[in-house]
């Protein structure tokens, strides 16, 4: 009998495809577990926001894991109670990078953070890089932002420190890949270590906030 060579790789391609969907359903239906939907910090972090429950979003600007994920993650942000405080920390692996970071900070500064996410839409959907100080500039000055002001606070003392100190931040919570959101400076999921799923990483942020809710009584 002779076997058709394609018929045979759409099988194993079916195959896949069906392992594929069978393992995500799985990770959506077992119970949230340590060390397969989130870590614990060694050492708890100090947070900022007393009495509250701090959320912190560490990012780059020019991930595209981040832009795909920033939906969810706004979505989720918005349907939070009085009680959960989220803040945005902007990650630079490499000193090239930190400009992004001083975007960041410097639009904060401004009033402009409703911008976010036009940044990330202008680099993953537009292709620009905004990596220079002329790029980021001109592109502030598209979206109407006075040109003197920007570059008053994009390379403010203020600013800069804000930008180099997000790194300590992200240093002292061990971050290794973005985007990655840490709670009450103790526990950290993300959608990489949900195996890649921003759903399953929504689901371990509800269970973790529920969770410290908990130890606060």
């Amino acid at each position: 009998m002779k076997l058709n060579f394609y018929k045979i790789i759409k099988k194993i391609s079916l195959g896949l495809i069906c392992l594929s969907l069978i393992n995500a359903v799985s990770a959506q239906t077992r119970p949230i577990e340590e060390g397969f939907d989130y870590r614990v910090m060694p050492a708890p972090q100090a947070i900022e926001a007393k009495g509250k429950i701090e959320v912190l979003e560490f990012f780059w600007y020019g991930c595209p894991h981040c832009h795909d994920f920033e939906p969810q993650l706004d979505a989720w942000v918005k349907r939070q109670g009085k009680d959960v405080v989220v803040k945005k920390v902007p990650v630079a692996f490499r000193d090239d990078l930190l400009p992004h970071s001083q975007l960041f900070y410097a639009l904060e500064t401004l009033g402009k953070s409703n911008l976010h996410a036009k940044v990330m839409e202008t680099m993953h959907v537009g292709k620009k890089k905004l990596l220079t100080e002329s790029e980021i500039t001109e592109w502030a000055v598209s979206q109407g932002i006075e040109r003197e002001a920007f570059l008053k606070a994009f390379k403010s003392f203020t600013v800069t420190s804000k930008a180099r100190s997000a790194n300590q931040i992200a240093q002292a919570y061990r971050i290794d890949g973005v985007p990655t959101v840490a709670i009450q400076g103790k526990y950290i999921t993300s959608p990489s270590i949900t195996s890649g799923s921003k759903a399953r990483a929504i689901e371990v942020m509800d269970h973790l906030v529920t969770k410290v809710r908990k130890e606060k009584r």
